[in-house]
C-alpha cells in the first residue's frame, strides 16, 4: 500500500504544517509514507499534488516545479523547498531533529545535492510515464 491510499481524517487547513508531495514518484511516495508514520500527523496536512494538481495554481507555483521538489508550508506561512522542506519536517519529528540541524549546518552542500537528486528522480519518473 502506498501513502496515497490513505485518507486524512482531519479537517483540511487545521494543521500547522502543510506538505506538498508527488505520489506519482515511488521514491517520494515511500518517503512521505515513512515520514507520516514517524510524525504527529494531527499537526500536518499532506497534499498529493499528483491527485490535486489545481493546488499548484492556488499556490502560484508551476505544477512541474511542485512535482519535482518537496514543498512544506510552515505554521508561519513560509514555504520551504527541497532540503529545507525536509528540515522543516525533521525538526518536528522525534528522533530526526538532528537531521534538521545537519541541514542547517551543511545547507551549502545539501541544497545542491537535493536539487541534483530531485532533478534525476523527476526525469526518471517522466521517462517511465509516471505523469
Amino acid at each position: 500500500m502506498v501513502y496515497s491510499d490513505f485518507m486524512d481524517d482531519k479537517t483540511p487547513g487545521t494543521a500547522s504544517t502543510t506538505v506538498y508531495y508527488n505520489s506519482a514518484c515511488p521514491v517520494c511516495d515511500a518517503g512521505i509514507c515513512y515520514q507520516r508514520a514517524r510524525m504527529d500527523v494531527a499537526k500536518v496536512d499532506f497534499i498529493d499534488v499528483n491527485a490535486r494538481p489545481e493546488v499548484a495554481a492556488a499556490l502560484g507555483i508551476d505544477l512541474e516545479t511542485l512535482r519535482e521538489r518537496l514543498h512544506v508550508r510552515d505554521a508561519q506561512g513560509h514555504m520551504q523547498v527541497g532540503d529545507q522542506a525536509f528540515a522543516a519536517l525533521w525538526v518536528q519529528t522525534r528522533g530526526q531533529r538532528w537531521l534538521a540541524t545537519l541541514i542547517a549546518r551543511l545547507g551549502w552542500l545539501t541544497g545542491p545535492l537535493y536539487k541534483l537528486v530531485a532533478r534525476c528522480l523527476y526525469r526518471w519518473n517522466r521517462a517511465r510515464g509516471n505523469w
